[in-house]
């Protein structure tokens, strides 16, 4: 037996054991679940418009990850141990590439100068475009997968790329939306009005329909999400190819975001060293799939090479932090 051959094998088993085939009613019932906690967090997260505090955002992120590591303990409880690993690798590198999503974000909101108490109004709903984008894209890679194998090494490749011009970028800062097309498009089919009106998207004025500025932001941020899908879906196919653990993984490190932001808008010094951990994470994952035929990296191995890297990066950043304010001393 030749060593592809016995390489297919362990890759045809173990594919066989991470796919949990989930029946339609466990589906109904993640989204139940799913819409019950975007009702609390717009419950009580938005009663009001107001700036989170750093500690009620972070008291949300430590929520949502809770959930998820509940949701973790039950696939493992349901499935077993290969799933629930295969899921919570997926939850991190999703979580992680959000992260540097939200950067981008940060300078879309300093470019628009949107007001903090109506920023966490834009990330709700955009969130809830992205849940909706991220499952069409999601369908459309599980059908394309099943299809044709050989994409899975388009996608490899994609991921590799995508690791080393992420490493070679300088600054989320030269992110300009006046460049989205989508935003000039509108610009030019709707009048917009030129100051913010608290936190609505529309207004009329005189009988006639006016959009805001805040309209225009949560368009550049849902059309900058569809882009960072290209990169992240690829991601997690590449860790396990069951639509339901695709799905879940990338629904919750969704849910958190616009507490994450808040978060990080006050953190950015603890994270300068991230962008070139997500790179190599994506580079790591890019060539795990295109050398998957031959080499069978376990999920575990792959969790925990994903988590150290981020890990380290953090902390050379706290570092990196620590000896410049000791500098200005």
């Amino acid at each position: 037996m030749t060593l592809l051959t016995i390489a297919s094998t362990v890759q045809s088993a173990t594919a066989a054991s991470e796919n949990i085939a989930a029946p339609w009613w466990m589906w109904v019932i993640f989204h139940v679940v799913i819409f019950a906690l975007l009702a609390i967090d717009l419950g009580f997260g938005q009663r009001k418009a107001h700036a989170p505090t750093f500690k009620e955002s972070l008291g949300w992120v430590g929520f949502y990850v809770g959930c998820a590591a509940l949701y973790a303990g039950w696939i493992f409880y349901q499935y077993g141990a290969q799933p629930a690993i295969l899921f919570t690798t997926g939850y991190v590198v999703e979580y992680s590439l959000s992260v540097d999503n939200l950067f981008v974000f940060i300078a879309l909101f300093r470019f628009f100068s949107v007001p903090e108490t109506v920023r966490h109004r834009v990330l709700f709903w955009g969130i809830l475009g992205a849940l909706v984008f991220r499952g069409i894209f999601i369908a459309v890679g599980a059908l394309l997968i099943s299809q044709f194998q050989w994409i899975l090494y388009i996608f490899g490749a994609f991921l590799v790329y995508t690791g080393w011009k992420l490493l070679r970028s300088h600054d989320d800062a030269d992110v300009d939306p006046a460049n989205n097309p989508i935003l000039k498009w509108c610009k030019k089919q709707f009048p917009v009005t030129i100051d913010y009106h608290g936190a609505k998207f529309a207004i009329r004025d005189h009988g006639k329909f006016l959009l805001t500025p805040l309209a225009l932001v949560l368009i550049t941020v849902e059309t900058t999400d569809i882009i960072f899908a290209v990169d992240s879906i690829p991601a997690i196919f590449s860790i396990t190819s069951d639509p339901f653990l695709v799905y879940t993984s990338n629904v919750f490190a969704i849910l958190g975001l616009r507490s994450l932001f808040f978060v990080l808008d006050r953190l950015l010094p603890l994270f300068r060293y991230l962008k070139p951990a997500l790179a190599l994470v994506l580079a790591f994952i890019g060539v795990k799939m295109l050398i998957h035929h031959w080499v069978n990296i376990t999920p575990g191995v792959s969790l925990s090479i994903v988590v150290t890297t981020l890990f380290t990066a953090v902390l050379i950043s706290i570092a990196a932090d620590k000896i410049e304010k000791r500098k200005r001393l």
